[in-house]
């Protein structure tokens, strides 16, 4: 089985329709599917659940989607200083569900692992926990988390084999290995791909089994979200 396509279009046929869920790794501007994003915004494709940890920064990622409203739903931990993302949801424009960052993590690993619910402290006596069940366990009172799975995973790995076999760097590797297991379909932008067995097994961090398409990143610009710099000190 092929799973090497020629362009991240072609990787993206037949899989896009109206309302459907995607998950979009990344953890800020860091492991963003670079390439395919911009293939769904060319689509059309409307009426979108997004899962992802934030929504992409001003003319980045995601917020691509947003200014043309195709995301109609967001389950995410992170606003950070989207300021189209902030306008949408108080206007009434766009459905958020927010989620603690370690949480949304496991639920998309919930998801993956065919675990419908756990149970968390994290958000006990916050809005969080709103409409929620609760149990005490312990002496303590939990919430009931559910599981997160989608139709559509979209990925960037920083290197992947003709198999499917992934390795992520740094903080792309946060949120991606586990959306890749938590979709029907997982579709992977690669910086780098090589033949099968060119990966040492000792170092995959994700198994080719969940991997369906794979393609060569055409965007690796890797901006930088906010800048921090001070003065070199006077020798």
């Amino acid at each position: 089985m092929n799973k090497v396509y020629p362009s991240p279009g072609a990787a993206l046929e037949g899989l896009l329709f109206d309302g459907m869920t995607i998950m979009s790794g990344g953890f800020g501007l860091a492991g963003n599917p670079e390439s395919l994003i911009p293939e769904i915004r060319a689509n059309g494709v409307s009426g979108l659940t997004v899962i992802s940890n934030n929504a992409g920064a001003e003319g980045f990622g995601l917020w691509t989607l947003l200014q043309t409203r195709q995301i109609r739903r967001m389950i995410s931990s992170y606003i950070g200083s989207n300021k189209l993302f902030e306008q949408q949801y108080l206007a009434g424009e766009l459905e958020l569900e927010l989620s603690p960052q370690g949480t949304l993590a496991e639920r998309i690993r919930a998801g993956g692992a065919g675990i419908p619910a756990f149970y968390t402290r994290t958000g006990v006596g916050t809005v969080v926990a709103e409409g929620k069940p609760c149990e005490e366990f312990e002496g303590k009172e939990y919430i009931r988390e559910t599981w997160l799975r989608a139709d559509l995973a979209i990925i960037k790995a920083w290197r992947a084999d003709t198999a499917g076999n992934l390795m992520f760097r740094k903080t792309a590797r946060n949120f991606n290995p586990d959306m890749a297991t938590a979709a029907r379909v997982t579709v992977v932008e690669a910086e780098e791909i090589v033949p099968e067995g060119m990966i040492d097994p000792d170092h995959v961090h994700t198994p080719g089994i969940y991997v369906d398409r794979i393609v060569a990143c055409t965007v690796n610009e890797k901006r930088i979200e906010q800048r921090t710099i001070r003065q070199r000190e006077s020798a």
